[in-house]
């Protein structure tokens, strides 16, 4: 029953919370340094609530631009012997393979971005994709759940660290601006907003 309600919720589609860390803001030329995606599930019990998780801090791909200013926004140094990264086209296929698993564990037709102000992590994963030639993109195009919006509505705040407090979530700063962390707290937060509207929507049954 719990599988079909997450299907049914989002008209089909399969919310997949996503971060990215980069070398910059342009996705078609700037390297992506990590990404993370954040599972979710859904019981009667608990409401929304996240699953489990996959990050991959990522080699910067042959000839790609890395922005100083960047690196000192992230704390990341993208050839840090200890990274143990992997290439751009492990890394988005491994986190696509799982979606796909998903997509097919809760008979979803297409998994929907989740991210706070995901038009850039969506830009970035795109860019990705198209560069390792992934054949099946899983996410919609264009469409995204954006929590910087959903949280203004629901508790007057649009940064994610105030946004998550908010929430009633712990926020620690000094592991801000990890791919992992920002999508764990991104997740929360967007279960919490999501759970909160259906409890006072009457449910999702």
């Amino acid at each position: 029953m719990a599988s079909k309600l997450v299907c049914k919720r989002f008209r089909g589609f399969l919310p997949v919370v996503i971060d990215v860390e980069t070398a910059g803001f342009n996705s078609e030329t700037d390297a992506l340094l990590e990404i993370a995606a954040i599972f979710l599930d859904y019981s009667s019990e608990t409401g929304w609530r996240t699953n489990h998780s996959v990050a991959h801090h990522v080699v910067p791909f042959l000839g790609s631009n890395i922005e100083q200013s960047a690196l000192d926004f992230n704390n990341i140094d993208p050839f840090h012997p200890f990274r143990r990264a992997v290439e751009e086209k492990a890394a988005i296929t491994d986190i696509f393979q799982i979606v796909h698993d998903e997509l097919e564990k809760f008979n979803c037709t297409r998994a929907i971005l989740v991210g706070h102000n995901p038009t850039f992590d969506l830009a970035f994963v795109k860019a990705a994709s198209s560069r390792v030639r992934y054949k099946k993109f899983p996410f919609h195009h264009f469409s995204t759940f954006d929590t910087a919006a959903l949280s203004g509505v629901a508790f007057g705040q649009t940064v994610l660290a105030r946004a998550v407090v908010s929430a009633g979530h712990q926020w620690d700063q000094t592991e801000a601006h990890s791919a992992i962390y920002d999508a764990q707290k991104t997740a929360d937060l967007f279960c919490t907003i999501v759970n909160k509207w259906d409890q006072y929507n009457g449910g999702v049954e």
